[in-house]
């Protein structure tokens, strides 16, 4: 899906509702530090602020818009299993738009994971396989590959990431409007989603200790000792 469709989306009422609706639930895990380094992947701009540590890396295949409209640039197209970041430099990964896009998401979640510091954060939002949004081409989350709240666990513990949360966003269809969308999004934050358009799972990045074991001895060749004769004293003439 090229990602000025994505865009566009946004600008629409569903679109905006649904805006509202996830930054507000995402307000409590992204960090209010003017310090932390926030990397969202996908088209994840919406949902960032322009601060100066947060970026928006768009994926290849989908293409990239100028982010944010003011001042430095802070967005790129990236190739998304290859990060142009260094290993544990990122505090917060924001990933919208991403997964269900991405060539192979145990690559993808493999390339966060490095990327990442040690209990850093991910949050990941993933339209859900048994969900409306999945079969709907109304909203960009309906593209791509879905994800069943399992398969996402299986993932996220593949990764090495220990999984905090996996909470249902909007039981609602997506054409039934977003009046609906918001008069019902309490219920399911309740928990009561099976069915549940989207699932945001929270997870962070271990780091586990591992022994490399007894080395073993190398080999080395013994031999007989040899005895030498003794120096012997010079002859008097």
């Amino acid at each position: 899906m090229h990602i000025l469709d994505t865009a566009d989306f946004y600008t629409h009422a569903l679109g905006k509702a649904t805006l509202e609706l996830l930054s507000f639930r995402l307000g409590q895990h992204l960090p209010q530090r003017a310090d932390a380094l926030v990397m969202g992947l996908g088209y994840a701009s919406p949902y960032l602020t322009a601060q100066s540590r947060h970026l928006s890396f768009m994926m290849a295949r989908g293409g990239v818009v100028h982010w944010p409209q003011e001042g430095a640039v802070k967005s790129a197209l990236v190739d998304d299993l290859a990060l142009p970041l260094s290993d544990n430099s990122v505090d917060v990964a924001l990933l919208v738009h991403a997964l269900e896009f991405s060539e192979s998401a145990e690559d993808l979640m493999t390339e966060v994971w490095r990327v990442l510091a040690p209990q850093g954060k991910l949050i990941l939002i993933a339209p859900n396989r048994r969900g409306l949004w999945a079969i709907s081409e109304a909203t960009p989350f309906g593209q791509g590959q879905p994800f069943s709240r399992g398969q996402l666990t299986k993932l996220l513990k593949d990764a090495q990431f220990s999984v905090s949360s996996i909470a249902p966003a909007f039981i609602s269809p997506p054409l039934a409007g977003a009046g609906v969308l918001k008069a019902l999004e309490p219920i399911a934050k309740l928990g009561i989603g099976g069915f549940a358009g989207l699932n945001i799972a929270i997870a962070t990045k271990q780091v586990h200790a591992y022994s490399l074991g007894k080395q073993a001895r190398r080999a080395l060749p013994r031999f007989r000792p040899v005895l030498l004769p003794g120096a012997q004293p010079a002859a008097k003439l």
